[in-house]
């Protein structure tokens, strides 16, 4: 996932929030002719690609509805002092904006919370909505089968791996493992034919984050079967999985056989500047379990040029356990447009939402910001797939993709597969103790609502 999600001291964040408050006014009511836009800018990239963007939209807008205006409203801020301060401003029609945008990893705290407000009466009469993928709907859905945003673009993840380490390795450069075994054996192999490299990473431990619970675990559970989290059925999380079991082995081997880093740097918080930023780009790291944003670092003025690296690196999709269909896995996050419940002028919203997500513009969004395209128009569109190297893999991964069950107990289910993750990685827990320790985590973080398997 591109930035982790953590929780911010709140005492902190009141402070910061009273200041954004302060600075919207009279907030959405002011005036019915004006559609309140709220926004994250937490990176010189992403305030000058954010701004660039909207701005445009706006003026189109502006255009194409005589007498209506746009206000945006930026959120300065990191990722976690952003969501504090946006719900302080959703709890009051006076400074609730008409427009906000959600992370997938929170919108259903918001959801439970109130905040926003269902947009299938508009979902329906939309005709573009139909253009959206299946998978990527899912984003913005809610327990209760309403829909509370729209998917402005996702990301995918899969398997990078090094053609100069899998050349003296003496393995496939057009590698494509079917299974858990094959991407193991490739590790075993550029361990015993490649020493001083790292064979995988795949990552792990509270340190990493949501890094390690996405982008690490999930993308091997969602691989041993369906919903190996949460039972959407029985609307419960899901404890004695044989699958969780399974992943948390995978993870276990990687350490205990030393396929991956010392475990020193695996549970260093900063390793994922480390793999993009050092060991892929000098062939220092065999094969890479990460996400489709990594060109973002490497492009022309970013933090660490390489354009060499369509030439270095190969991509294979991370396949499933047993090579069971559909073949392949990945795990999707991304964020939404949303319209807050107390906002005064939600048809105006709407209507901005759809001029943002014409195809000509959300082609522009999803190529400005390195983005994967969820309209199935633009996935196909020649100019969009020869956009950025890369791309057209990663949209590929779009139909075979999950989301993670971010319902309001998710960050504390999140964090419990961080410690069992960590426990085997240290070797402190074997992977029965770890699991078991998993259970009885989420059975009191969710009270009680599981179903065992």
């Amino acid at each position: 996932m591109r930035p982790t999600t953590t929780p911010l001291i709140l005492a902190t964040a009141a402070l910061l929030a009273a200041g954004t408050l302060s600075a919207c006014g009279g907030g959405s009511g002011d005036d019915p002719d004006t559609v309140r836009v709220s926004f994250k800018q937490s990176t010189d990239n992403e305030i000058r690609v954010m701004d660039t963007y909207l701005a445009d939209i706006k003026k189109q807008f502006e255009k194409a509805h005589p007498g209506k205006k746009v206000k945006l409203v930026p959120i300065k801020a990191p990722d976690s002092e952003y969501y504090t301060k946006l719900q302080q401003m959703l709890r009051s029609p006076k400074t609730a904006p008409d427009l906000v945008y959600e992370d997938t990893f929170l919108i259903n705290s918001d959801i439970t919370s109130g905040y926003l407000k269902p947009l299938d009466p508009y979902l329906k009469k939309w005709k573009d909505w139909d253009q959206f993928i299946d998978t990527a709907k899912t984003a913005a859905k809610a327990a209760d089968g309403k829909t509370y945003g729209v998917p402005d673009g996702t990301d995918t993840r899969g398997l990078w791996f090094s053609k100069a380490v899998f050349n003296k390795a003496g393995l496939p450069a057009d590698w494509q493992p079917k299974t858990w075994d094959e991407v193991l054996d490739a590790a075993r192999t550029i361990k015993k034919k490649v020493p001083g490299v790292t064979p995988l990473n795949v990552y792990t431990g509270k340190p990493a984050g949501e890094a390690a619970a996405m982008q690490g675990f999930q993308m091997l559970a969602y691989g041993t079967g369906e919903d190996p989290l949460y039972d959407t059925e029985a609307k419960k999380w899901v404890t004695g999985s044989k699958g969780f079991k399974d992943s948390l082995k995978f993870v276990e081997t990687v350490f205990k056989e030393k396929l991956g880093p010392d475990v020193s740097d695996a549970l260093d918080p900063n390793f994922a500047t480390r793999v993009r930023g050092e060991l892929l780009p000098e062939d220092k790291l065999g094969i890479a379990l990460d996400g489709s944003w990594l060109p973002q670092d490497w492009g022309a003025g970013a933090g660490h040029e390489w354009p060499e690296w369509p030439k270095k690196l190969g991509l294979a999709a991370m396949p499933t356990q047993h090579g069971q269909a559909p073949g392949k896995v990945s795990m999707s996050g991304g964020w939404t447009w949303a319209i807050p419940s107390k906002a005064s002028n939600p048809d105006l919203a709407f209507a901005f939402i759809k001029t943002m997500q014409t195809k000509a513009n959300a082609k522009k969004w999803y190529v400005a910001n390195s983005g994967i395209a969820v309209r199935k128009d633009v996935a196909a569109d020649p100019s969009y797939v020869k956009a950025q190297p890369g791309i057209e893999f990663f949209t590929g991964l779009v139909t075979a993709t999950h989301y993670r069950p971010a319902y309001p107990a998710y960050p504390k289910v999140s964090t419990a597969i961080q410690e069992a993750m960590e426990s085997v990685t240290t070797g402190d827990s074997s992977v029965e103790e770890a699991a078991k320790g998993y259970d009885e985590e989420v059975e009191s973080a969710t009270d009680g609502e599981v179903v065992e398997r």
